[in-house]
């Protein structure tokens, strides 16, 4: 027998020889209620700055404090089925905003019944496509393929006995963020935005949103990303709209894509008409560019993973090792993909369908190993999706497929697709968990499908609710990596975009990657605002001044944990209260228009609620 073949057994925390509840209707209570809520937040969040936050940890320990605290249930399994339904609804929210408000953007209103069809045949289709993968990447390679975060949020669920004092900070965060959001939207005591132009440096501005929950995503991501975001920014609006702005300034005739000469235009204008452009160049070589340089791991994923297709019904019967069946796999897969050749408004045709299943096989197969490299946050979908998008717009073209019809086809086919890497990404975390606590196999993949189901239902709503409240493409709601893929199929489909603007984005992103750091942190910098990417920046530095005043990496692991949780707070608060405040708005409720105070007071409040970001996450630690 070989040293490999001598490795001891891994032995689940939970044996397979004993039963606890697991998939109950609490937790499908639950877990659809946080799936709803943390759906709605990672939505909201990535239709502002592009990028979207894990909910398991924080869906984990809220799971924990009302099972465990409250209901005095305590079946770690149950608590794994809570916090496996609600990371389903945050990774099928973070699929959908990255390519359907497309269709918003063209003017083109997808019903409700649509958007929960795509968001379903991409939601099963991740799920489906990568059980018959769960032995080989989760079993067979338990001591090589870490998933960073589906270990730790078992390490989370298994020290589950500090469930309610975390918890605390994420309703702590919540209601501050949620407050703090009513506040500027709702009742208009002060201004979210403060801005300034620079003295004698025409339409050269500086500026911050001053909301909670881009102050958490600062303190999540940290103070590198955060400084390459900002970078982007400074570039762009002290750096390129100026620039513009200087050489514009004595043209009298409307230059391309703008709509009047740049001479009357001010610096929202100019990022309107041409820096957006420029970030969305950016925006589409970073996420080439991700995708290529782990084209080796790609390959290797892609080739490992296949192996996870053989001997699928040579299963032992242990409860730890049931899958849903083969046959229901492949009955799932094919009933959703004839779904969306027919549906009405869909109608993708037998061509949509290869290209379909082609592109869903292939991406799945890499996303549910590579986030077991590299983890969920460094998945590339957005980088698969442009990449999927483009192909897919070429052989539209070439068979003959433009126009609005082409346009639509190719949108929807990149949304299953980008819907179904992120599910198979999550769907790959969650069964590392559930082994690693000795969960069901079957009741966690019933679980996300479950997941998949409530948040589909919902996310239309969302949708609808955003686009007539902010508008898609707005400065309230950027939606980037949307826009970006709308520019994307649009420009292949039709020829008519500003190239020139597109190629000198992706010309900064390339000199940024020759000085060895990633560009799409940069590009996603570049395209926003400069008031998006602000309070970021000052999230990052909370975190960067704790690591350096913390002596040992346990305490400063201890430290992370409690702001990252109030931070989460902070951003699914605001968020929750964001689409509420758009229900209203749609509801016909007429808003305060006069801010009662000015911005001075937006600026004191923000301080307090960075001040109370850093005093919780800096507590001395327990001994």
């Amino acid at each position: 027998m070989s040293k490999k073949e001598a490795k001891p057994e891994f032995k689940p925390y939970i044996p397979a020889s004993e039963k606890r509840p697991e998939f109950t209707v609490t937790a499908m209570i639950v877990g659809a209620i946080l799936a709803v809520v943390f759906g709605a937040a990672n939505a909201y969040l990535g239709l502002i700055v592009g990028m979207t936050v894990s909910a398991s940890i924080p869906a984990a320990v809220i799971s924990m404090a009302v099972l465990r605290v409250i209901m005095k249930r305590t079946s770690i399994l149950e608590n794994n089925v809570v916090q496996t339904i609600t990371s389903t609804g945050e990774s099928l929210a973070a699929g959908i905003i990255f390519t359907l408000p497309a269709l918003f953007i063209w003017q083109l209103q997808p019903s409700l019944t649509t958007i929960a069809i795509i968001a379903l045949a991409g939601g099963i289709l991740g799920v489906v496509l990568m059980i018959p993968l769960r032995r080989a990447l989760i079993v067979k390679e338990h001591n090589t393929l870490p998933y960073p975060e589906g270990t730790a949020c078992a390490e989370v669920l298994v020290a589950g006995e500090e469930g309610g004092k975390g918890a605390k900070l994420v309703f702590s965060g919540l209601g501050i963020g949620a407050l703090f959001k009513f506040l500027t939207d709702a009742v208009k005591a002060f201004p979210s935005t403060v801005e300034w132009e620079i003295y004698k440096f025409k339409n050269a501005m500086i500026g911050m949103d001053t909301l909670p929950a881009l102050l958490g995503v600062g303190f999540i991501i940290g103070p590198r990303i955060a400084g390459i975001m900002f970078a982007g920014a400074v570039l762009g609006w002290i750096g390129i709209i100026p620039l513009i702005s200087y050489f514009g300034e004595f043209a009298n005739t409307v230059i391309y894509p703008g709509e009047v000469p740049i001479s009357e235009m001010n610096y929202h204008d100019i990022w309107g008409s041409y820096l957006r452009y420029i970030g969305a160049g950016a925006v589409a070589f970073g996420g080439i560019i991700g995708l290529v340089k782990t084209l080796p791991t790609i390959w290797s994923s892609f080739t490992g993973a296949l192996k996870g297709f053989k001997n699928t019904g040579n299963a032992e019967e242990l409860r730890t090792d049931k899958d849903i069946s083969m046959l229901f796999i492949v009955l799932l897969t094919i009933a959703f993909i004839a779904t969306l050749m027919f549906f009405p408004n869909i109608e993708i045709g037998i061509i949509g369908a290869i290209l379909l299943f082609i592109f869903g096989f292939f991406f799945v197969t890499v996303s549910s190993r590579i986030v077991g490299i590299v983890g969920s946050s460094s998945n590339p979908v957005s980088g698969m999706a442009i990449a999927a998008l483009i192909l897919i717009s070429i052989v539209l073209v070439g068979v003959g497929q433009t126009g609005e019809n082409g346009m639509v086809t190719a949108i929807i086919i990149g949304s299953v697709v980008c819907i179904a890497a992120a599910i198979a990404g999550d769907t790959s975390q969650d069964l590392k968990t559930g082994y690693i606590v000795g969960a069901t196999p079957k009741w966690q993949q019933i679980a996300q499908l479950y997941g998949v189901l409530i948040t589909s239902i919902i996310i239309g709503f969302i949708l609808v609710l955003l686009d007539n409240a902010y508008g898609f493409g707005s400065a309230d709601l950027p939606a980037p990596q949307a826009v970006l893929m709308s520019m994307v199929v649009e420009g292949i489909m039709s020829g008519d975009l500003p190239w020139n603007l597109i190629f000198i984005g992706m010309a900064a992103a390339a000199m940024v990657e020759l000085f060895g750091i990633g560009s799409l942190p940069f590009a996603v910098g570049l395209y926003l605002p400069i008031t998006l990417t602000a309070p970021i920046m000052i999230g990052g530095i909370l975190k960067g001044i704790i690591k350096r005043r913390t002596k040992t990496e346990g305490e400063f692991k201890e430290k992370n944990e409690r702001g990252v949780l109030l931070a989460s707070g902070y951003i699914a608060g605001e968020a929750l209260t964001g689409v509420i405040i758009a229900l209203a708005v749609t509801a016909g409720l007429t808003l305060p228009e006069e801010i009662i105070f000015g911005p001075i007071v937006s600026l004191i409040a923000f301080v307090v609620v960075a001040w109370l970001l850093f005093r919780t996450a800096n507590k001395r630690v327990s001994k």
